[in-house]
């Protein structure tokens, strides 16, 4: 899998046309790569064509089409871009409530180096999270994380030929959640390989 380039986009004039068809596929693509884990983390599986339709989007939002701003859009969305070797995931931590959230980043600090995959017949594989965002020299607690999961040759060996694979977190404040996924979701995350 090759990244978003700018001679890949459709101009805003083509995509305005096409628009309807395009969301209508993000929708339904977005809703099949989304895992709930318990009430306040939900994970989505990015996608090459997830990530095309956000920086169509935004460029269409911005109403620019200059050189410089569609290499913005590239360079932040690209790093999103499953490799043929890995997944990659947007995790959301959700509540609600404002205050409840929070106090809930504080006591999930650390959560996004706390969820895993587990490929039937392989070892646990932990996210690696936030790699292509700038630290500060303080820890700053998120909703949002960007993460990646590198999979071993055999992992993509074994789901290529149909193992089931589980998503979960194990951090100490956030009771053990593991979901087995769907196998239409499975399905769409196995096409990414390469």
């Amino acid at each position: 899998m090759g990244k978003i380039t700018s001679e890949s986009l459709l101009s805003l004039e083509t995509y305005n046309k096409e628009r309807p068809a395009f969301r209508e596929k993000a929708t339904a693509e977005h809703r099949l790569r989304t895992v709930h884990l318990g009430d306040h983390l939900t994970m989505i599986f990015e996608s090459e064509f997830l990530m095309r339709y956000q920086i169509q989007e935004m460029l269409r939002v911005e109403g620019v089409s200059t050189e410089e701003s569609i290499q913005n859009e590239l360079n932040a969305y690209n790093p999103l871009v499953p490799d043929g070797s890995n997944f990659k995931a947007t995790m959301m931590v959700e509540y609600p409530n404002e205050a409840d959230r929070k106090l809930a980043l504080v006591k999930l600090a650390g959560i996004e180096r706390q969820i895993f995959i587990e490929v039937k017949g392989q070892p646990r594989l932990y996210a690696l999270a936030d790699e292509d965002l700038e630290c500060s020299a303080q820890e700053k607690i998120s909703a949002v994380h960007f993460m990646c999961f590198d999979l071993s040759e055999g992992m993509k060996k074994a789901l290529k030929a149909g193992a089931q694979m589980m998503v979960g977190c194990d951090h100490k404040e956030y009771p053990m959640q593991v979901k087995s996924l769907a196998p239409e979701t499975l399905a769409s995350l196995v096409s990414d390989l390469s």
